[in-house]
């Protein structure tokens, strides 16, 4: 407390106070272009703290106001000295500024005044910290005092002033200042709570760290605008996040506060945001505010909002893809709330696309979410001028607009030009079902993974039981019933809700694993409907494709090749000038991917798909759409096999699915034939003129007289009869495999071209067989064995893009390696049981378009491989298996777009060329039950990428 006769002195003086002077000067748009001009201390010195004339008048007015509150009774005033030096300075400016007024105005005969007004705040500065924070413990008293109102007040007109002072360029400003706003205002909440009988301690607590915050950020204006320091963003963004996690600290305490307030005083439930994010939200009627579980998406979550406020200065577009029901939705909406994104931001804005794009709506719903646009205006306007409102809303300013479920990238196509593109790190997040959409318009394409078994139970629990334990006996039924959700949030919410409204019991849990497809398939409407959407936007074409999956079981992966050719043979690939049936499919099945219709399970060592899966939910949509679709068929018929349909119906059956059909078998029309599904091939071949597509335990005579056959795979065939061979039609003829390899019969012979195009597994001996494979120049695709003394000059096959070489009985080929001659067409080549010179390997490296090659259970030459300049180059994937290969010399130059490495079992490899360290293509190297010296190599290689900044770059390793 003050000494009672100089309170009453300061008073006196206080009351002949008045800076009248100064506010004019400070209002004079002037005069910060002339104080920089000065020379103080004999050198030139630029201004070095921001001048905010508006913001320094806010000062003035706080410091009377705290002078004048020396007669109130409640004020407990500063430290004598303090409000002396404060009294002082007001009167040293006021004088100083009415020397300046009233002279010649920032002429050059007035210099010297505004240097002595210059003089006077740069010596007072370092002592004006003290009224930047309050001097008035708010918590030695239950009601707020004046001067903490006063203090408060200051410190928000101060805020006020800057963020109106933002679209200033001269003023640096950091763009979170409005978020330190917001935080304030939250904390401010809580000084008017009730005060339970037990609870006055804890909210004595609470006022002191609120005291702390606010005194923190009355120190932050002070530092960065009543200082000489160097003020830089980065400072200021540093300082705001320091605050901000303060707030978030104390915004927690007052969450669990408010809950025990609410219980006592028996109100209801106090309303306390978790964060300064829910300011945005809670303005946006359509903005994401329902809380939901997220499990298993943490890392991702984390990944995007790393992404959205890390990222690049420049507009960026980020898309979240995948499946229905996989927690896209879910993950944009914790994205959207968290608070480091609503910090980073300045407008927040959320809308759904969905399937009906209306642009008038979307412009609504964006707007919507901005607290200064009238929402009554806002409906009567054109939509010309919502775009404009929208545009002006977001120009200069950092934004995040989320825009949910998008279908269709004219969207965005017809909006963008309304976000500007300001380079202060904007950004666009979507979600989508669409790959191929999304690839379109975004710069970043992230895909929800399915949750693991761990994270399906960890929902299901949470979903089940709340915040309650899952009881001891009821864990493992319970984990088994997660795992067989198969990863999908959408599936495993479902049966959390089946579960949640049953008696906790482990018998009828145990009903519920062993029946889990008729608890699924019971609750269809609650999520066909959702996955529906994806059928009905695909379009014509794709449709009878997607249907035909209902061929394929629960959990079966298809084989990507074979799906193709059935597709082909049913007649649903529709041709293209210029385009092979095969290539058309294949994008028929890459549009379904795209669209998360299909599950990548393999892919091959080219990146393209080898295997696929639908999962169950998707699998149970396909068959009802299916059903549908017989009473309410395609305008063109859907051609799906009778054997297929009958595989389908008795899965029908077992559902006790309602509305079955009969369906009428005429093999005559059959185009597909697999009897490793439907029994043996005997069923009447000789019946089935249209087949297409055979495969087959063996081979019947009959098999000769298809002439529409287009691919024959036989499992069980030691010879290849010449019949087949003249098929007029026959394209992929597939003959056992690599274990057990079949022989031209004697009576073939290279007088009839024939349309093969793939050709596996025949052996090629002797010039005899040589002469046979003649009569297949189309030949695309060519597995074949050879002796151990003679290598086939395939130089014929100009069309030949993948070929496999292995030798006969798994030894060694001893043979002429010099006449070696590969097609210059390949593309991917396999070599088995080979003993390989540098001068081969240096031939196979001039191959123009080899992508692809695997080395198995193959030696070098003296154990040394020296690669040249020149080979390799168009090479992204090389496999080394079981390759006895001890010293490897290469540069980065001989292999240039390498993308992958894989290294199995190679047991006297020294190491990895540490060039490849230097690929910039270079995604991954694999080294599996290698010696220690490789794997350290390719650890080596993995840093090396790692400083090149090529983050994607993986290495796996697996040790004996």
């Amino acid at each position: 407390m003050m000494n009672f006769s100089n309170s009453i002195s300061l008073r006196a003086k206080t009351k002949n106070l008045s800076i009248e002077n100064l506010s004019r000067l400070v209002k004079n748009p002037g005069l910060l272009s002339h104080l920089q001009d000065l020379k103080l201390d004999g050198e030139e010195k630029n201004l070095r703290f921001q001048w905010l004339g508006p913001h320094f008048l806010t000062f003035l007015k706080y410091a009377t106001e705290v002078l004048q509150c020396l007669d109130r009774r409640d004020f407990i005033a500063f430290n004598m000295h303090d409000l002396c030096d404060l009294h002082d300075l007001l009167k040293y400016l006021d004088d100083s500024a009415y020397c300046i007024l009233y002279g010649e105005i920032f002429s050059r005969l007035d210099k010297e005044h505004c240097k002595k007004f210059l003089e006077i705040i740069f010596t007072f500065m370092p002592e004006l910290n003290k009224f930047f924070t309050i001097q008035t413990p708010i918590s030695n008293n239950s009601n707020v005092n004046e001067h903490w109102e006063i203090f408060i007040d200051f410190l928000f007109e101060s805020i006020r002033e800057l963020l109106s002072c933002q679209k200033d360029s001269t003023v640096l400003v950091s763009n979170r200042v409005k978020i330190l706003q917001q935080g304030l205002n939250f904390l401010l909440t809580f000084l008017v709570y009730p005060i339970p009988s037990d609870a006055e301690e804890q909210k004595k607590s609470i006022f002191t760290e609120i005291e702390a915050v606010f005194n923190e950020a009355g120190l932050f204006l002070h530092s960065f605008f009543f200082t000489t320091d160097l003020v830089t963003s980065t400072k200021m963004d540093l300082a705001i996040s320091v605050l901000l996690e303060r707030i978030e600290v104390v915004l927690v305490k007052m969450k669990y506060y408010s809950i025990a307030v609410s219980s006592e005083v028996g109100i209801g439930s106090l309303q306390v945001a978790e964060s300064p994010s829910h300011v945005s939200s809670s303005q946006d009627n359509s903005s994401p505010m329902a809380e939901e579980i997220v499990v298993g998406l943490e890392d991702m979550t984390t990944q995007i909002v790393n992404k959205l406020v890390g990222g690049p200065k420049r507009r960026q577009i980020i898309s979240i893809v995948g499946m229905g029901g996989l927690g896209k939705t879910t993950s944009a909406k914790k994205i959207y709330d968290h608070s480091n994104v609503a910090y980073y931001f300045d407008k927040l804005s959320w809308c759904v696309v969905s399937q009906s794009y209306n642009k008038r709506k979307l412009l609504i719903d964006i707007l919507s979410s901005f607290s200064d646009v009238d929402k009554e205006e806002m409906l009567k306007m054109k939509d010309e001028d919502l775009a404009e409102v929208l545009y002006k809303n977001l120009k200069g300013r950092r934004y995040l607009v989320v825009m949910d479920d998008l279908w269709d990238k004219e969207a965005w196509e017809d909006l963008k030009r309304l976000f500007p593109e300001d380079t202060n790190g904007s950004r666009v997040l979507f979600t989508s079902r669409l790959k191929n959409v999304a690839s379109k318009i975004s710069q970043v394409i992230i895909e929800p993974p399915l949750l693991s078994p761990g994270d399906s139970w960890n929902l299901l629990e949470q979903k089940v039981f709340k915040k309650e334990c899952c009881p001891r006996e009821l864990q493992d039924i319970g984990k088994q019933i997660a795992a067989n959700c198969k990863g999908l949030p959408l599936l495993v919410v479902l049966i959390a809700g089946i579960l949640s409204k049953m008696e906790k019991n482990e018998s009828l849990w145990r009903q519920v694993a062993e029946s889990l497809r008729c608890h699924i398939f019971q609750k269809a409407d609650d999520y066909i409907p959702t996955l529906k959407l994806s059928y009905i936007h695909l379009p014509n074409h794709l449709k009878p494709c997607f249907l035909y999956l209902i061929a394929f079981q629960e959990e079966e992966e298809i084989p990507v090749r074979k799906l193709l050719l059935l597709w082909i043979a049913e007649g649903l690939i529709e041709k293209k000038e210029h385009e092979s049936l095969e290539h058309v499919a294949e994008e028929y099945l890459m549009e379904l991917i795209d669209r998360s219709l299909l599950q990548v399970v393999k892919r091959r060592s080219n990146n393209r798909v080898k295997a696929c899966n639908l999962h169950d939910l998707v699998l149970d949509m396909c068959q009802k759409i299916y059903v549908e679709e017989e009473m309410f068929p395609f305008q063109q018929p859907l051609l799906i096999s009778e054997s297929l349909r009958r595989l389908f119906m008795d899965r029908y059956h077992h559902h006790h699915l309602p509305g079955a059909f009969s369906i009428s078998v005429n093999l005559e029309k059959n185009r597909i034939l697999d009897s490793w599904k439907c029994g043996n091939s005997r069923l009447g071949i000789k019946i089935m003129p249209d087949l297409r597509y055979l495969s087959s335990l063996t081979l019947e005579p009959s098999v000769g007289k298809l002439h529409n056959l287009e691919y024959l795979r036989l499992k069980s065939v030691s010879e290849v009869p010449s019949y087949l061979l003249s098929m007029p039609k026959l394209i992929h003829l597939y003959v056992n495999n690599k274990y057990h390899i079949s022989r031209f019969t004697k009576d073939c012979d290279g007088s009839q071209i024939n349309c093969l195009q793939t050709l596996r597994y025949v052996r090629i001996s002797d010039p005899k067989d040589e002469a046979i494979l003649r009569c297949s120049p189309n030949l695309r695709t060519l597995k074949c064995e050879t002796s151990v003394n003679h290598f086939p000059d395939l130089n014929f096959l100009s069309k030949l893009e993948s070929l496999s070489v292995l030798t006969y009985g798994k030894r060694k080929f001893k043979g002429d390696y010099s006449v070696f001659k590969f097609p210059m067409n390949i593309k991917k080549l396999t070599l088995l049981y080979m003993s390989l010179s540098l001068e081969i390997m240096s031939l196979i490296g001039t191959l123009p378009n080899l992508e692809i090659l695997k080395l198995e259970c193959t030696s070098f030459e003296g154990k040394i491989w020296d690669t040249k300049d020149d080979e390799f180059q168009k090479l992204k994937y090389l496999e080394l298996y079981y390759v006895y290969l001890e010293d490897w010399n290469s540069s980065e130059d001989h292999f240039p777009i390498l993308e992958r490495l894989v290294l199995k079992n190679c047991n006297v490899l020294k190491a990895i060329p540490f060039e490849f360290g230097k690929i910039s293509t270079l995604q991954e190297i694999v080294v599996y039950y290698c010696r220690k010296n490789a794997e350290t190599s390719a650890l080596k290689i993995h840093q090396e990428q790692r400083d090149y900044g090529n983050e994607d770059f993986e290495v796996h390793i697996k040790s004996f």
